[in-house]
Order: structure tokens, then sequence, then C-alpha cells
């Protein structure tokens, strides 16, 4: 039918306009009010699993490729071929990981611990059965597996290097001196065990409401959390957290002491009990603040309850039981005087209420809104844009400008400071724009620490930097405002305790042509963008420098008009292709379920010539205009975008054929 017919949402809490989150209501008994079934109790919904089309594909295909080598295996999961074995309890089932680690000792190839699922057939399937009746049931096991029908493994001919705890660690704690942030090692209970998690926080950060993933101890969650993903979050964590001057030249350790992981994580678990009555506490936390650990246990605070309205017109209620800590270390040398702020006038704090959209170029209230009715506020489920959430506007921010090894940079934009910002243009509004000096331009700091500007990234998320805050642009709401306090509004929006962390360093990203010869070997189409904007360098109203994108699709899918490069460096193209890469082969499996998936199969083969140099030379005869190259198993194509559209250019063999 393409459809599917599910109980409404409203059916969980039954016919209550109020309701509690952990009282559920009658079985099935629909809100008559709800605002999405009208009281039907059910909701037609598009099925996701056949993409609308009645029909499913009973094929799953697992591909292993070896990136040193190029070499590529595949293993098709069909109806007849599953060779199921019983497990211990009796059941048959069809163990994708162990086939994973077959394909890889095929390829010479060391991959990760598989998580491919295993395929329990159902209690039905017997292998004596006749063999049409075996393989439907095999299929609907298949159809149980299907939403990603196409796995790629990647793997290196070498292991990659074992995480050594005490090294990580001690290097997460030289790292949280260099950065003057606290290095926060925390467990919680969770069912009979203990969920670990290691983060950086702004000190003065409240402990966050959601539970750690599940790791098996600390050395796992050492092996686990690397620079990135401890400082991932850093703002959201430190959004209530309190702003305040660093002293970066004050007395520290310099160096990190030996750290015994071991008796860390003892000490963190003996604390989870309270010495006193003995009863289990919620968990505890080890905190490397100043040169040394400090210890303190995690209690529930008082409750809080929390109303979220849900979308078909009910209200839930939470109780929610905040953790506190038994007791705050003391403040590092480090920390200065509390930064002064304001209040924001664009939100209200606890609630949802944001500045109307009629209040948009400092406007005041419609009366006659149909949002807020004059108002100016109404709810939103966005994130303030004036404050990020943080209900203040602070007048100075610290900026901390480092390549994440030995080099850092703290700096302090203070707004009110006196500095000559020349006029460099006028926006179309009429609003001017002008020009900061040097110690307000990132990219500056980032050729002082040996990166490119378009390096520049936000520690938490790694987010790139955009060209005002890299090259010292601000847009003044009127002529003769202060240049430095807007800088320091805009930077400073939803930052952790008034700090913005900038990386200055290159994405770790695979070279150009080991991506081309996954792609070829998959016999899938590797779509390299780029763009020469380099002519607009001095024009601060405009996008400047080379962008880049870079993806793997079919070779049959067309380039549309909006595929845009947009990254500023190839690099890190190339890093997000590797990111999303599992999902964009998952995604070039045919739509039509009566096509097959393609199951590559492809020998080790040599690099292909590198062709970043003819792809800037392209892009340089193109400037101004994206142009867009296909490369797959026959040749290359050049597609260049104008305004109405996008048009071949050029065919090839090979992107230097194309040079005349």
């Amino acid at each position: 039918m393409t459809f599917t017919l599910d109980p409404c949402q409203c059916t969980t809490y039954g016919d209550r306009f109020l309701a509690d989150a952990d009282t559920l209501g009658p079985r099935r008994e629909a809100y008559r009010r709800c605002e999405q079934c009208r009281g039907a109790g059910s909701v037609a919904y598009p099925c996701y699993r056949c993409h609308r089309l009645g029909r499913r594909r009973a094929q799953l295909v697992v591909t292993v490729a070896n990136l040193d080598t190029g070499a590529v295996v595949s293993h098709q999961v069909v109806p007849g071929g599953l060779d199921p074995h019983r497990d211990p309890a009796g059941h048959w089932v069809v163990d994708l990981a162990s086939r994973v680690r077959e394909l890889a000792a095929s390829v010479g190839a060391v991959v990760a611990d598989a998580d491919e699922p295993s395929l329990w057939l159902s209690k039905q399937w017997r292998p004596d059965l006749p063999a049409a009746q075996r393989r439907e049931l095999e299929a609907h096991t298949i159809l149980r597996a299907d939403h990603a029908p196409w796995r790629l493994v990647l793997g290196r001919s070498d292991a990659a290097p074992t995480v050594d705890p005490a090294a990580r660690l001690a290097r997460l704690c030289a790292l949280a001196d260099l950065l003057l942030l606290d290095l926060v090692v925390e467990a919680r209970r969770q069912g009979a065990g203990f969920g670990w998690v290691i983060r950086y926080e702004s000190p003065g950060s409240p402990v966050p409401s959601g539970l750690p993933g599940w790791c098996r101890g600390l050395p796992d969650a050492l092996a686990r959390t690397d620079v990135a993903d401890a400082l991932t979050s850093l703002a959201e964590r430190g959004l209530a957290a309190p702003a305040r001057l660093l002293r970066p030249d004050s007395p520290r350790p310099p160096v990190v002491p030996a750290v015994d992981v071991d008796q860390l994580e003892r000490r963190v678990l003996a604390d989870c009990v309270d010495p006193a009555s003995g009863d289990e506490l919620p968990g505890a936390q080890a905190l490397w603040r100043d040169g040394r650990w400090w210890h303190t246990t995690l209690r529930a605070g008082e409750p809080v309850e929390i109303l979220a309205e849900q979308p078909t017109g009910q209200v839930v209620r939470r109780v929610r039981v905040p953790l506190t800590r038994g007791c705050e270390p003391p403040d590092p040398p480090w920390l200065g005087e509390p930064v002064d702020w304001r209040p924001c006038p664009d939100c209200r704090p606890g609630t949802r209420l944001r500045a109307c959209d009629c209040r948009l170029g400092g406007r005041p209230a419609d009366s006659d809104c149909p949002h807020c009715s004059g108002a100016g506020l109404r709810p939103s489920a966005l994130r303030c844009f004036t404050c990020g959430d943080t209900n203040r506007l602070h007048r100075t921010l610290l900026v901390t400008v480092t390549d994440l090894r030995h080099r850092v940079v703290h700096l302090t934009w203070q707004a009110g400071t006196p500095e000559v910002a020349p006029l460099v243009a006028t926006q179309p509004n009429g609003r001017p724009v002008v020009q900061l000096p040097d110690r307000y331009r990132l990219g500056s700091w980032a050729a002082v620490l040996g990166a490119r500007p378009e390096d520049l990234a936000d520690a938490d998320g790694g987010h790139q930097i955009g060209k005002d805050l890299r090259d010292g642009y601000v847009t003044l709401p009127w002529a003769g405002a202060d240049p430095v306090g807007e800088h320091v509004r805009s930077a400073g929006r939803g930052t952790a305790a008034g700090r913005l962390i900038v990386v200055a360093a290159p994405p770790d990203a695979p070279p150009l042509p080991e991506l081309l010869r996954l792609a070829l070997g998959l016999d899938l189409a590797l779509v390299v963008g780029v763009c020469d904007l380099r002519h607009h360098t001095a024009d601060p109203m405009l996008a400047d420098g080379l962008r880049w994108s870079v993806e793997v699709k079919p070779c049959d899918a067309p380039v549309r008009p909006d595929d845009l490069p947009y990254r500023p460096s190839l690099a890190a193209a190339l890093a997000w292709c590797v990111e999303c890469l599992t999902d964009e082969v998952a995604g070039a499996a045919p739509t039509d379920p009566e096509a097959p998936i393609p199951v590559p199969w492809s020998g080790p083969r040599d690099l292909v010539a590198d062709p970043v140099a003819d792809l800037l030379r392209l892009a340089a005869q193109h400037a101004g205009q994206a142009v867009t190259v296909r490369f797959n198993r026959t040749g290359c194509a050049v597609h260049r975008h104008d305004d109405d559209g996008v048009r071949l250019l050029a065919e090839a063999p090979d992107l230097r054929d194309l040079r005349s």
C-alpha cells in the first residue's frame, strides 16, 4: 500500500491534556483533541522501508576495501546463500562479522572490530524445509536488516597503533593545562555497571543531565575518546558557566606527571559509594585542574519539573533529578576576575520565548503580527540568535588559538576598546562595514602558529571559521557604533563561559588519489567540485579563496545545480567525504528494488595521477563559477554551473587530456 497505519503519539498518554511522562494512559485510547489524528488514534505515514514503492529488495551486500592497495572484495547475502549455523542456544544465525573478517583477510586488510549484525532466522526455519519455503523465510530475515543494504568496511594493510590509555590520558591532561580547561573523568551508574565519559569543561560548568556512553571501564573510555571527542559539545555544557578572565602567565606545573590509569579508575569507583552510610551514589568524578586530580562524588539534587508541549497538542510533565558535585575544587590560579555582561533582550530564561521576526532589524514589535500579537516574543524550538541561549551578552571575549599540540595563543577582546577600524564597504541596507586591526583577525594568528587561514575551525564540532572572524570584518548597526563590541557580540554568541577555542591545523584526510582509487574499485563515481573565488580576496562582501567538495555517488547520478562546493580547503572536503563515506555508499544502492545492488570485486591497483593541479587549472579558467568533475571507470566529465543550470563542457579518458 506504500504507507503504514501506525498508532498516533497521543495514544501513549491517553485522553488527557496534561500527562505525566511516567504514567501511561489506557491502551490505544486517543486524545480527542489531538492535532495529528483528530481523535482517530492512528496516523498514516509514507513507508520509509520501501520508499513508497510497495516492494523491497531481499539482498544485502557487504564490501571490504583496503585503502592502501585499492583492493575491494564483496559478499552478497541473498535467499539461498546464507549458510547459517547453530548458536549455543540452538538458534540458526548468520554471522556477518566473521564473514567481514574473512573478506578483510583475503585483501590483506586489517579492520576494526566489525559491528555488522548477526541475522537471526525465524524459529520456523529448518534446513530440511522445501527450498521455496526456506528462501521465503530467509528473505524476511534479510529484510529486517535492509536499512543499510550496502555496507562498506574500510581497512588498512597495517593495523592501527594500539592506544596506550596512560599516554592518551597524559596527553589529554597536558592539553587541558595548555587550553586552560578542566579535564573531567566521570563514572555513572547504569544498571548493574558504570558508564564512563571523558570530556573537557569550562570551570563552573554544571553536571550534564544526559547519561554517558557505555564503556567497560576507564581504559576503554580512553581508547574511544580523542581530543576532538573530548572537546565536542564544550559550548553546550558550559552555557551556564560563569565567564572569567584568564591569566595564561600564572605559574602552572611544567609537565604532566605519570598517571596510573588503574589507580585512578579504582579511586573514582570507590567514590561512587557514600563512605558514611555505605549507600550507592549516582556516580563520581575526577577533575584534572592546576596540575593535579580533584575527586568528588555526584549526588542527586532537587527535583525539577519540566513541561514539554507535544505535536499532538498535549503537554507532558517530566520530573528530572539533576546531579550535583559533592564538593567543588578550588579555583585554579589562571582564573581571573568575572567578566561583565548584560541580560539578553531577545529571550527569556527558562522559557522558549524568542524575539519575533517582526522585530528584525531593530524595528519595534508589530501590534498586528499574527505570531506575537505585538508582544515582540514568540515560542520557538530554536536557540536564541542573539545570545545562543546563554541569556547573557558578555563585554569580553576570551579567544584561544591552538594547534592542539604544544602551541597556543590566548587573546582578550574587550568591548569599548578604541581601535582604528577603517570603512571598507557598505551593506545594501546602508550599514557600514569596517575592518579591525590584526589582533582581531584570526587569520593573522593562524600564520603565527604555522597554519593557513582556511584551516581555522571551531574546536567544538570542527565548524569552519567564517570570513568576518578570520579577517576582522564587522558590520555596524549604525555609523559610530563600537566595532570591537559588535565583533565580540557576534563571535561570542553561544560560547561556553565567554570563550572561543579555535584550532589552527589542517584536518586529517587521505590524499585525493587514494579516495579516487577507492571509488573506482567500488565501481562508483568520485565527484569533485571546485570554485575559484580568489579574485574576491579584497572584497569583504563576497566569499573568497577556493571552495571544494568531494562526494562518492553512483555513476549515473546527475550533477544538480545545487551541488556547489563550499568547503574552504581540499583537506576539509576530503575529511568530510571520508566521514560520510559509509552513508554515501549505502545511499548508492539502486532505489528500484528490481535492480540488484552492485557486488564490486577488484584486485590491488596503482594510484592514479594526482588531479589537483588540473582541477586548479580548470577552476582558474572559469573563475567565479563552480566546476564539477566526475571521475569514473570510463574517464572523467567536466561540468560548469551557470546561472541557467549545469552545462557539460567536455569528456575525456583522463583529465590531463583536457589541457588544450
